[in-house]
């Protein structure tokens, strides 16, 4: 297997003038993955993508081809294509600068993908608030249309496919599939009780397949060039490159496309490392619903193994990197508001359990914390972890835990002293603001000139 440091796949022509359009696509060998595969039966379409390793890149990272094979073969019967592109853990960015540069990418990894399960109807779900994003992708599925790649007759072969580009109303919930597919047809997002699963009964109660958009968009490069040529990336278990996104304090935060396997320090390095005067303290390897890892797991390989076998998870590969200046306690309660708001609030352990998590940490992270909220944290994580209907609530049980294994007593401190008197905030402010830039050419010594 191969470990290069970087393998542009999805972000070769970003660069590109005008990469979104239809004819700069087509000039970089766009649609040819399409064009083969609708030459070949569906089944064998499906064993290409089973032989490639393709997993989801959503998060869970299960094997697609397998995901598409739960459908069942019944002809006549009307079967959906969802691609979710609800992009909207903090710290993920990869899905919406991809369909920014190249939603071409994701319109012609949907033909093939509706062509692989029987599908006529693909439905592209987008989080409402990316305007930007939103008009992007409706602009490439309006030039599909105009040269014939979609409609009656896809791409000239006897294969109707539509294509529905939909925005959604801003929920998080929505980025779990059967949220999405309720949000979809008109109801509020929350998750489904399962099974059944969307492969049987999905949307509008027919077979379904929910992918991730980043998954849709490694299609076209699997079907052009072969099963063999992707899987030589990446590592047994995970095979393939990846989109990983890398913020916080590094000196060049954004995508880097690179094999599974690459290590941190290796995307690290990539981005400049950390910046100039300080040392890493601790980053999520996957998201902010992710175990955190610290400077010791920097060379564990980012595959969905590795990173599961040092004790977290490579989720949505969303790197965020936290300096020594950074409270711990203010980046969990960041995180713990953001999830106890948009919990749907259908499962009472996630409901109740986000809310008490959020006050106890603010608590804390103000200095007014009571002798044992520590323990009462984990006390709360363990009633909540693994009862309920999604994900959400494991994710932000994840986090909490794994932030006060590694930093206990930075949580205890809360116990008497507030965090920003550890750890001053404006230390840990990657942008100065407007205010104290003008105090700092404006003052000397602490008295105005």
């Amino acid at each position: 297997m191969s470990i290069a440091p970087l393998t542009p796949i999805l972000t070769a022509t970003w660069d590109a003038p005008r990469s979104w359009k239809l004819d700069t696509y087509r000039s970089a060998n766009g649609y040819a993955g399409a064009t083969r595969a609708l030459r070949m039966p569906a089944a064998q379409v499906i064993d290409e993508v089973k032989a490639s390793g393709l997993r989801g890149r959503g998060g869970a990272g299960f094997p697609t081809g397998t995901k598409w094979s739960f459908v069942p073969a019944a002809p006549g019967q009307p079967k959906y294509l969802v691609v979710n592109c609800d992009e909207s853990e903090p710290g993920t960015c990869k899905d919406m600068p991809l369909l920014m540069a190249s939603p071409h990418l994701v319109v012609e990894g949907a033909i093939i993908a509706g062509y692989a399960i029987g599908a006529h109807r693909v439905f592209i779900y987008i989080r409402g608030e990316v305007v930007h994003v939103l008009r992007r992708v409706q602009q490439a599925v309006a030039e599909a249309y105009q040269a014939g790649l979609l409609g009656p007759r896809t791409m000239g072969v006897e294969y109707p496919l539509d294509i529905t580009v939909h925005a959604g109303a801003g929920a998080y919930i929505c980025g779990e599939e059967t949220a999405l597919l309720d949000s979809l047809e008109g109801r509020r997002g929350q998750p489904r009780s399962r099974p059944p699963f969307p492969a049987v009964a999905g949307l509008y109660g027919q077979p379904t397949v929910v992918n991730n958009c980043e998954t849709i968009a490694s299609l076209p490069a699997i079907l052009a060039r072969g099963a063999a040529w992707y899987a030589q990336f990446g590592t047994e278990q995970s095979k393939g490159a990846t989109i990983y996104s890398l913020s916080g304090h590094v000196r060049f935060p954004g995508q880097f496309e690179a094999p599974f396997g690459t290590t941190a320090r290796t995307l690290l390095e990539l981005a400049g490392g950390i910046r100039e005067g300080h040392k890493l303290k601790f980053f999520t390897p996957g998201g902010s619903s992710t175990p955190l890892f610290t400077e010791e797991q920097l060379d564990v390989p980012l595959s969905y193994e590795a990173v599961a076998d040092a004790g977290s998870m490579l989720g949505t590969k969303a790197l965020q990197f936290f300096d020594e200046t950074t409270s711990v306690l203010r980046t969990t309660r960041r995180w713990m508001e953001f999830y106890a708001a948009e919990s749907c609030g259908k499962c009472t352990p996630c409901r109740e359990g986000s809310w008490w998590l959020r006050q106890l940490v603010a608590r804390l992270e103000e200095g007014r914390g009571k002798e044992g909220d520590v323990e009462r944290i984990l006390d709360i994580c363990g009633n909540v972890s693994g009862k309920t209907f999604c994900p959400l609530a494991d994710g932000f049980v994840a986090m909490v835990t794994s932030a006060v294994r590694q930093f206990r007593s930075e949580f205890e401190a809360g116990y008497r002293r507030p965090a920003s008197e550890l750890f001053p905030y404006e230390r840990s402010a990657v942008f100065k603001s407007a205010t104290s830039a003008v105090a700092s050419r404006t003052t000397r010594g602490g008295e105005a000139r």
